[in-house]
């Protein structure tokens, strides 16, 4: 069974739709899409009709690509107001061979979280820590162990039902089922973390159109998160203001002329266009790459004054991702203001190398970890679907458009 899994990352600037493959530990891209958000305000919807429309033309230009509907996704829902509690819980092993199985994976994480969300949140995901054999052998996968009782020690994580019902409509309403919910930054902390992160404490640091999201993750498991209510648009109005230009003028001034710092901008490097005033201005980019090096400055010291708001801890790495990242010489001003304690995100998957598409990765990749824990494959296509979706079936129902057609075109029309 081939292991095809879809997330979709619903960010405030844009919508990522991301389809890969996992075989034997290894990624696959098949699909990596954006589409301009429209309805979304602070990661949440405002606008329901103009969120369905994007939602719609995004998943109808997946099916033209793949050659088949994508039905099923990992959805990542708003961190604002999460709560994070520590729970335990147990069951007996009742087989015949007294060897735990997924199932008794399962029961004693159910009976970890049983009666423990109020009726106002949702349940986004239960992360195991340790589990506990016969209740003092110690051990992070319990699959296929011997013992009599199985204890599980999880972080329950929830999250405000106000802020997801809106994105579960819109998806139900548009016939796509949701797999699994999950935070950015668990997808972000999939991708991007080594085996070294795995036993220390560090920030993961998303930085979106609206807002900035800095989550806490201690040996691997989130520890907090919060937001913080200012991205990469604020410089976009930044330059709107000081120029006395449109906002789409200034979004176009930051990503083609100014640089993260000004050590490399270039005074002569200049962009001549008209002002709100239909006057003819030239902007150069050292004075524009001020302009962004000191928001980007302003966020960082924002994201260091979260960072001591929510741990106590010292902080081994500090890992900072989003679309943003990608701007020149983004690297030059983390390092001013970090020092060797943060890197910049680096998705370096073949289809989506991109930082955008970090959590969207991710996500898929987390997924597929939670199902090596219960031992269990799983797939967004059926058996049926797959073999329409592998060629095996004929190529009358491939879309000469989709990216299985163009691949049937190459091999065999010529």
């Amino acid at each position: 069974m081939r292991k095809i899994i879809a997330s979709l990352d619903i960010g405030s600037s844009l919508i990522k739709l991301v389809v890969g493959e996992m075989t034997k530990n290894k990624f696959n891209v098949l699909l990596a899409i954006n589409s301009e958000s429209q309805g979304i305000k602070n990661g949440f919807i405002v606008n329901q009709e103009s969120f369905n429309e994007v939602i719609v033309d995004l998943f109808k230009k997946a099916e033209e690509l793949l050659g088949i509907k994508v039905k099923k996704v990992i959805v990542n829902v708003p961190i604002y107001n999460a709560k994070y509690e520590l729970v335990e819980g147990s069951t007996t092993i009742n087989n015949e061979e007294y060897v735990v199985g997924p199932n008794d994976i399962v029961r004693s994480m159910q009976s970890a979280v049983y009666n423990k969300v109020p009726d106002n949140m949702e349940l986004i995901n239960l992360i195991p820590i340790i589990f506990k054999i016969n209740g003092d052998i110690l051990t992070k996968e319990p699959l296929g162990i011997g013992a009599e009782k199985l204890t599980s020690k999880c972080i329950l994580v929830t999250a405000p039902k106000k802020g997801i019902e809106p994105i579960i409509k819109v998806l139900e309403k548009n016939q796509i089922e949701i797999i699994d919910l999950a935070f950015c930054s668990f997808g972000d902390y999939e991708e991007l973390h080594d085996q070294y992160d795995d036993e220390e404490t560090g920030a993961i640091v998303n930085i979106g159109a609206d807002t900035t999201e800095v989550s806490i993750f201690n040996k691997g498991v989130i520890h907090s998160a919060d937001v913080i209510n200012m991205g990469s648009s604020n410089i976009d109005k930044d330059i709107s203001y000081i120029y006395h230009i449109s906002l789409s003028d200034a979004k176009y001034i930051k990503e083609n002329l100014a640089l993260c710092h000004t050590r490399m901008a270039q005074p002569n490097e200049v962009i001549e266009l008209a002002n709100e005033e239909e006057e003819t201005i030239r902007i150069n980019q050292y004075e524009a790459s001020e302009i962004v090096m000191e928001r980007i400055k302003e966020i960082f010291n924002l994201v260091k004054k979260q960072i001591n708001l929510l741990t106590k801890k010292e902080i081994s790495y500090i890992i900072i991702t989003g679309g943003l990242t990608e701007a020149a010489d983004f690297e030059i001003i983390v390092d001013e203001s970090f020092g060797s304690v943060a890197k910049v995100a680096n998705v370096n998957e073949i289809g989506a190398r991109n930082n955008i598409y970090s959590s969207s990765v991710g996500l898929i990749k987390f997924y597929n970890r939670k199902l090596k824990l219960r031992n269990k494959d799983y797939s967004i296509f059926t058996l049926d679907e797959q073999e329409e979706f592998s060629g095996l079936e004929n190529k009358k129902g491939i879309s000469e458009n989709s990216i299985l057609g163009k691949v049937f075109g190459i091999f065999f029309d010529k």
